[in-house]
């Protein structure tokens, strides 16, 4: 009988190289990440634009119910984390997890990919697209907090000044997959169908699975606590200390964050379809847009680590906490010009909406919306090029770019320092599950714009009219974000925590001399 090869359970404090298994890892999170981004970057478009009942006729759903099924779907993905976390920290490890883990995630991208069959067999779209989300929400969630905590257990004493570079190559690597599949899924679903545009981030998943596991002999695995261990070291002292401090932080203030910010692949994409998105000679698809953020990610990475914050660093001192809060301030202002962007499209849709509307010689009444008009061309067999010929009026995409730019100076100061935040200020055999707090603040967010457009949905049934029309959609946003940024502001003062890094005792993160500087 063969003799099972033992695994590293610890990192070597005398290794102050690269760790071996980091490369497996960042070359499963770029493939992940494709295969994630892929399918999520479509959905919205897909909902809108591609639906089809059981007959095979169009069933496209209304941009607020479009937006609820998204933030849902979203949400879920972050909520599961805290059950991968305690899985990973009592029962499997982090490295078995993932992996068991990873095949649900591959068959759920397997039932999306069979949505262009489904009304060949009598069966609507939706049922499968459901279907497939849920696969992916527990499969995409369960390893989330896992995946960042197994990066971080590669990392002990003699290595560990490599972790803040770590966690931004992880971050670069993230967006990097995110990237490349959002130029390509669009293009997939409009010129070939569901089948490839959500089939190919399948092969992706699988080939990411594929990866990590040639990986296991590299990595460090830190064994699970079992749950007598992990419930003392969860519940002792240590562990109520760091959850009394990051559990506000990720649940509360971040929380507001990513409301706003995963609202790029819902709000921002609907709005891309009102505006003139010939820019640079490309006629860009509404959904292409999101690459933007990834792409900004890439250089906005060692921009910020090697310019902004040693410079920042001259004039005073840039703490987590501080990063996180300058954070909120860009993202409150992505939004503010998102409403500015509505606001000036509104003033030149009627304008629009009556010349397309004669153009394809409709008679009737005219639709309300410019969304229904366009998307009235589209089902009569307009192309692109048609539209863009009365499209080029309304603002430039050029503005949202710019919106972009700003949310991802936002995302950096706020997503990649809460990532090796959430690692570093929890005790050793609690990592997984703090991340599993982290992203439970993501859930949040998207619960709570996922709540907003339920209602808003509610009363455009009750009264025929939206109660967060247009740009005060995005003014109410915005304004709550700026709301909370400055009770987070009050409450960062009082910020105690602990540093703690694997193979190595618990250090004092802030002595009592430097508490001010952290805040």
């Amino acid at each position: 009988m063969s003799k099972e090869k033992p695994y590293l359970t610890a990192p070597d404090p005398k290794q102050t190289k690269f760790p071996g298994g980091v490369p497996f890892i960042i070359g499963n999170e770029v493939a992940e990440r494709f295969s994630f981004y892929g399918m999520k970057g479509i959905l919205t478009v897909f909902m809108t634009q591609h639906m089809l009942n059981a007959a095979g006729e169009a069933a496209y759903m209304n941009d607020a119910e479009a937006k609820k099924w998204y933030h849902l779907f979203t949400a879920l993905t972050y909520t599961f984390p805290i059950f991968g976390a305690i899985l990973a920290d009592v029962v499997l490890g982090k490295y078995r997890t993932i992996l068991w883990i990873s095949l649900m995630y591959c068959l759920g991208h397997g039932c999306l990919a069979m949505m262009d069959v489904a009304p060949q067999i009598g069966m609507p779209m939706k049922t499968w697209l459901i279907i497939g989300m849920l696969f992916i929400a527990v499969g995409a969630g369960a390893i989330k907090p896992c995946v960042s905590a197994h990066v971080g257990d590669q990392f002990g004493t003699g290595n560990k000044h490599m972790l803040t570079m770590i966690f931004n190559w992880f971050y670069f690597a993230i967006n990097l997959g995110a990237a490349s599949s959002m130029i390509l899924t669009p293009i997939l679903l409009a010129k070939v169908g569901p089948w490839l545009a959500f089939g190919l981030p399948g092969v992706l998943m699988a080939v990411a699975t594929l990866l990590f596991w040639m990986g296991r002999t590299r990595f460090v695995h830190v064994p699970p606590a079992g749950w007598t261990q992990w419930k003392a070291e969860t519940f002792s002292p240590e562990g109520i200390q760091a959850l009394k401090w990051l559990a506000p932080l990720f649940l509360i203030f971040v929380m507001m964050f990513w409301a706003i910010f995963d609202q790029t692949g819902s709000a921002w994409v609907l709005q891309a379809e009102k505006l003139d998105r010939n820019l640079f000679g490309i006629n860009w698809l509404e959904s292409q847009i999101q690459f933007v953020n990834p792409i900004l990610i890439l250089t906005g990475i060692p921009i910020f680590t090697y310019l902004v914050y040693p410079t920042v660093g001259k004039v005073f001192k840039l703490t987590p906490l501080r990063k996180i809060g300058i954070g909120f301030v860009f993202t409150a202002g992505a939004f503010a010009l998102s409403a500015m962007i509505e606001t000036w499209a509104d003033a030149k849709a009627p304008e629009v909406s009556s010349a397309l509307w004669a153009g394809m010689n409709q008679t009737g009444e005219m639709p309300t919306s410019l969304g229904d008009i366009v998307q009235k061309a589209r089902d009569i067999g307009w192309t692109q090029d048609q539209l863009n010929q009365y499209m080029s009026s309304m603002p430039s995409i050029g503005w949202q770019f710019l919106a972009y730019l700003i949310m991802t100076c936002g995302e950096i100061m706020v997503s990649i320092v809460c990532l090796e935040f959430a690692y570093t200020q929890s005790p050793k055999k609690m990592k997984s599950f703090v991340m599993g707090v982290f992203f439970l603040g993501v859930a949040m967010g998207n619960y709570l714009a996922m709540g907003v457009n339920m209602y808003i949905e509610a009363q455009i049934e009750k009264t025929g009219s939206s109660p967060l029309d247009g740009a005060m959609y995005y003014w109410f946003f915005a304004g709550a974000m700026m709301a909370i940024t400055v009770v987070y502001i009050i409450w960062s003062q009082f910020y105690k925590g602990e540093t703690y890094i694997q193979g190595e005792e618990t250090q004092s993160m802030l002595e009592a001399e430097s508490i001010a500087e952290t805040s």
